[in-house]
């Protein structure tokens, strides 16, 4: 097996820095810029590096730095330049695809320090941010205004607005609310050149400049456009009235029809997120909520607005759930059960450590109507690679996340876990569906890119990357094919010849 510090000698290798004294000047130049403490360049130290939420690939960077402001990242970001250094922007590492690999080495450039909430303007429903600010963080400082910040991922306690950004994340409430590109008004960035360019509405609340929309672009580059260092974000008003209900049902396809004839009904709630049965006993063995251990599926659906238009919708929604033979629903008595229910839905991925020492989260998009065919598919690549496959995800725009379970330290399972989730993904395509919803591309999915997409399409998003970054060095070997085959990459270390 090939180590991770094998491998970061490899990626140095590849960069011209094959010497101690190379990495020494570079950490001594970066320090000169951000500052002692702030530069990460021993072994030991960058391994909490070598991977996001998606490890079955790892690398070491050959530096993190921690900038404490947009000047620092530009500064940084020159000196890569000038030396032919892959840059890597990173915020919490929270990304399920890969995104901030650091495939070839490189100078990771953490925005952690970078965190605050600037501002908040009530009036115009307004936040000044830092790119490393924590999504929730938004939320906890707009509530005193009866206001909030809609994008709701499951990291979002951990997760940063930077990283929000480059994947265009979502979460349970983007059904109605919307992806992250629906709340950013504009956003400051630092390109791979070092200069400082603001897209979009500018932080004074002006008005946006006319012409391409370069902040919509941005959003959901993962990264190789250039390094976000703030944002200026949409508030959202708190809705004055909340119903939330769990339905139980026996079977996922039973709650996929509950689904659909919710919608089909004229309802668009706050959330649909449905859970299957290996989910909720390990929600329920870790947070002891109540959760029917028979149960096939059970769905939360939560409805929000003025009190009559919710009621009326309440009444519509129960009745949909026990027309598709839910065998219970019920509705959260208060703001404590709401918040209980939620605080179970988002640790999902947390509790199904207790079923498995690894996993693998995939990313699809099939039509709401196509969910019971994909459910049951998942149920036979299941069968076929001799993998539990639980699942949790946002049943009301038909955005999947199964959870491949695997042993990383035995070859065989990473193997077959990487080839459940190439067919569950080929299977989205097939379905007329997407390979990522919110997560991205990143590493992980670049051969099915051109499945996905056309080459006329490949090839327009090339040329629009070139106008950011010629030299491809922002977060490089991610999204589009002919970079680096990451599955082979993460095989070679991970997997004995």
């Amino acid at each position: 097996m090939v180590s991770v510090f094998e491998s970061e000698q490899a990626g140095l290798d590849l960069l011209g820095m094959n010497s101690k004294a190379d990495k020494k000047d570079l950490t001594r130049r970066l320090t000169e810029i951000v500052g002692v403490g702030a530069v990460l360049a021993d072994d030991r130290e960058l391994v909490a590096y070598e991977c996001d939420a998606y490890t079955l690939q790892k690398n070491l960077p050959t530096a993190v730095v921690l900038p404490k402001s947009a000047q620092e990242v530009a500064e940084v970001v020159r000196l890569c330049a000038s030396l032919d250094l892959p840059i890597i922007p990173r915020g919490a590492g929270t990304s399920l695809s890969g995104a901030v690999l650091a495939v070839d080495g490189g100078v990771m450039i953490a925005l952690t320090r970078m965190n605050r909430v600037l501002s908040i303007d009530p009036r115009n429903r307004r936040a000044l941010i830092e790119a490393g600010c924590v999504n929730a963080w938004i939320t906890r400082d707009a509530a005193k205004h009866g206001l909030f910040y809609a994008p709701d991922p499951s990291s979002q306690t951990a997760c940063t607005i930077g990283g929000n950004i480059a994947t265009n994340s979502g979460g349970p409430h983007t059904l109605k609310n919307g992806v992250t590109t629906n709340h950013i008004l504009g956003y400051e960035m630092v390109l791979p050149d070092g200069s400082i360019e603001w897209l979009g509405v500018e932080p004074d609340g002006g008005e946006e400049v006319g012409g391409y929309d370069l902040r919509g672009a941005g959003i959901g580059s993962e990264g190789m456009f250039g390094v976000v260092t703030r944002a200026l974000v949409r508030l959202s008003k708190t809705p004055p009235t909340f119903k939330t209900f769990l339905g139980i049902f026996e079977s996922v396809d039973e709650a996929s029809q509950a689904v659909s004839d919710i919608i089909a009904a004229g309802i668009v709630p706050g959330a649909i997120e449905m859970m299957d049965q290996l989910i909720t006993q390990a929600l329920e063995e870790a947070y002891h909520f109540g959760f029917p251990l028979d149960a096939g599926a059970v769905l939360i659906v939560e409805l929000d607005g003025l009190a009559k238009g919710v009621e009326k919708q309440a009444k519509r929604v129960d009745e949909i759930c026990r027309r598709n033979n839910a065998s219970e629903v019920r509705l959260a008595r208060d703001t404590t059960e709401r918040a209980a229910l939620w605080k179970c839905r988002k640790r999902a991925f947390g509790a199904i450590g207790r079923l498995s020492p690894n996993y693998v989260t995939q990313d699809g998009v099939v039509p709401r109507s196509k969910l019971p065919e994909i459910m049951q598919f998942i149920r036979s690549v299941s069968d076929k690679h001799g993998l539990r496959i639980p699942n949790v995800f946002h049943a009301g725009d038909g955005n999947i996340h199964p959870l491949i379970l695997y042993d990383e330290r035995e070859p065989d399972q990473v193997k077959r876990a990487l080839q459940a989730g190439n067919d569950i993904l080929g299977k989205c395509i097939e379905l007329g569906g997407s390979v990522t919803g919110e997560h991205g591309i990143g590493a992980e999915k670049i051969d099915f890119m051109s499945r996905q997409f056309t080459a006329d399409d490949l090839d327009a998003m090339k040329q629009l990357r070139r106008v950011f970054g010629p030299k491809k060095q922002c977060n490089p070997h991610k999204m589009f094919p002919g970079a680096k085959r990451c599955a082979e990459f993460a095989l070679k270390k991970q997997v004995p010849a």
